[in-house]
């Protein structure tokens, strides 16, 4: 089998990759390293069944050879990242989309969107179903990439339907784990970055909004699991545990001696009050639910986090 990641030296790219080799795959990572990085791929490249290749997924794409899967994972995923890159991000959301269909439907290959708890934006229920069609501002600084993934799963219904392309959609809770950016704008990085720089931590509004965080390889395992479902619709994957950001950044500060000081600062706009994915889909058709709590991710992330950041 041969997989075509986009996105595959990103945070997540980058493990969906390690994983399907470990499971005998070949896999063509594509990646224009705007968010992603050469590093997190570095240990593939010896690997005969890995290639990488410099591409930007919003212009078209064509590749040589057997597809079996196309992944689209490609998009910066932080609020960083996409409100510094608003147009690239709706590009790789629409445009990305269409051409990674484009190549599936041109290969007669299975096709992965990445989507993104995002698509309930500022959630009225809680916690999130797949049912829920989500409370999106439109026209809001965070809209570039809410409105960029609900495009995305609607192209993807749209070729599903239309096009009888075998299409897959998860919506990615908040997710954590080594080779994530320090500081890249998200609740785990940046409050890691200032721990270690000696700088207050900086919490959003009161603290009391909550969010539920996910390991890394708990997010594949049910990526994977989907892939080899029959499951069309979107299905969350993500860990249910909800937790205070205020709570979060304390368990965080209990891995430091001396820890600095909590620093409070106005609420962005549209920023989700809560974000807790209900899982029982994933539970009754993948069979999939986290394993790794909070204290055992948090152990493992600190110890890459602690690596990388001596390095600097």
């Amino acid at each position: 089998m041969r997989a075509v990641v986009t996105g595959g030296a990103g945070f997540l790219g980058s493990h969906l990759c390690d994983r399907l080799i470990s499971e005998g795959w070949d896999v063509l990572a594509l990646d224009n390293l705007v968010t992603g990085v050469d590093s997190n791929v570095a240990h593939l490249l010896e690997n005969p069944k890995f290639g990488i290749q410099r591409a930007d997924v919003s212009k078209y794409i064509d590749v040589p050879g057997t597809v079996d899967y196309v992944l689209h994972f490609a998009s910066p995923a932080s609020p960083v990242d996409y409100l510094k890159m608003p147009i690239p991000t709706l590009k790789v959301g629409a445009l990305g989309t269409h051409n990674a269909l484009g190549l599936a439907r041109a290969k007669n290959a299975k096709f992965f969107l990445a989507s993104t708890s995002e698509c309930y934006g500022d959630p009225e229920v809680s916690p999130q179903n797949e049912d829920y069609w989500g409370h999106v501002n439109p026209i809001g600084p965070r809209g570039v990439y809410d409105e960029a993934k609900r495009f995305a799963e609607a192209m993807t219904m749209a070729y599903h339907r239309y096009h009888k392309v075998d299409t897959r959609i998860v919506r990615i809770f908040n997710t954590y784990g080594p080779r994530m950016r320090l500081n890249d704008g998200r609740a785990l990085p940046n409050f890691v970055f200032q721990a270690l720089s000696g700088m207050p931590l900086t919490v959003y509004g009161d603290g009391k909004q909550t969010r539920s965080f996910c390991y890394v390889s708990d997010l594949i395992e049910g990526i994977y699991r989907l892939m080899m479902s029959d499951e069309h619709l979107p299905t969350n994957i993500g860990n249910p545990q909800e937790i205070t950001l205020l709570d979060f950044v304390e368990r965080i500060l209990r891995h430091f001696d001396n820890p600095p000081p909590i620093v409070f600062k106005p609420l962005p706009q549209d920023d989700p009050k809560r974000r807790c994915p209900d899982i029982s889909k994933a539970r009754r058709i993948l069979k999939w639910e986290p394993r790794v709590g909070l204290a055992e991710g948090l152990q493992l992330t600190l110890v890459h986090f602690k690596a990388v950041f001596r390095k600097k």
